[in-house]
């Protein structure tokens, strides 16, 4: 088929990948990096999941490809910037370090090309169930675990059947009363954070629910997560920001194949 085009951005945000799980899309966000290039790459937290490598060891080949192609990026010039979140909250020693050309830091202003300024945080300390019930916390993310498996099986019998990939955990949550409100409050905090420091808006993840809302004059923009929702942020070369979702189906192509069906349906959503 030969190489495939690249989409390029002025800046890409992506989060919550949390690799060392089986629920991580490693596949998926290795496609997306490849074909993919910015002026700017962040990676808003929760990339290695340092909860569930504690309870036991997953690390599958695909994970170590992913930091591979990351750390490429940054070698070859891409200015790439880790803000820590809570599931691999260890490397917030490491504030204001370089790891291998990627910075460290803890949030960080983004001056979009059309000069907007974007407070971007990872969101856990707007989490109260994270700041005040640990606990609580560790307990519904065992039980989020047991769900991503149901969804990881339930995906493989729609793939067999020829069906899209649909994300199970999603919809559930969606349909509880208690989370759709616990979104909408964390939202809302996030937003009011950026409009105390005067900002235009606020870029975030840790919630794994993708969207971009005017809240009371600023934008609210979460990147998702590549578990559930597989989307990123893109900022285009005139400063707009876009949700961008990579892969709408889940397939059992090969990986040329599915590239390509990728970036067809990417380009798409880029032009609609």
């Amino acid at each position: 088929m030969g190489d495939l085009p690249r989409l390029k951005f002025r800046s890409i945000w992506i989060s919550d990948v949390h690799l060392g799980t089986a629920g991580c899309q490693a596949g998926y966000l290795l496609d997306f990096l490849k074909h993919t290039d910015a002026e700017h790459l962040y990676l808003v937290g929760d990339i290695i999941d340092g909860w569930a490598l504690k309870r036991s060891w997953f690390w599958h080949q695909s994970h170590n490809d992913v930091i591979q192609k990351i750390l490429r990026k940054a070698r070859k010039g891409c200015k790439v910037t880790f803000i820590p979140g809570n599931h691999d909250e260890a490397a917030r020693q490491f504030l204001g370090l370089m790891f291998g050309e990627i910075r460290i830091e803890d949030e960080i202003i983004h001056t979009t090309a059309d000069g907007r300024h974007f407070l971007v945080l990872h969101g856990d300390r707007f989490d109260g169930v994270v700041q005040c019930a640990r606990w609580l916390a560790v307990v519904g993310d065992r039980l989020y675990g047991i769900t991503l498996t149901l969804n990881h099986w339930f995906n493989r019998l729609r793939a067999r059947l020829g069906l899209g990939y649909w994300s199970l955990s999603q919809y559930l949550k969606h349909k509880v009363k208690t989370a759709v409100n616990f979104v909408t409050d964390f939202e809302e905090a996030v937003a009011n954070e950026a409009r105390d420091r005067g900002l235009d808006g606020v870029i975030c993840g840790h919630i794994h629910k993708a969207e971009m809302r005017d809240i009371n004059g600023i934008l609210y923009c979460n990147d998702g997560d590549w578990v559930e929702s597989l989307t990123a942020l893109v900022e285009m070369p005139c400063g707009e920001l876009r949700i961008l979702t990579w892969q709408k189906y889940f397939s059992e192509q090969s990986a040329e194949v599915r590239a390509f069906t990728t970036l067809t349906a990417t380009t798409e959503d880029l032009v609609a």
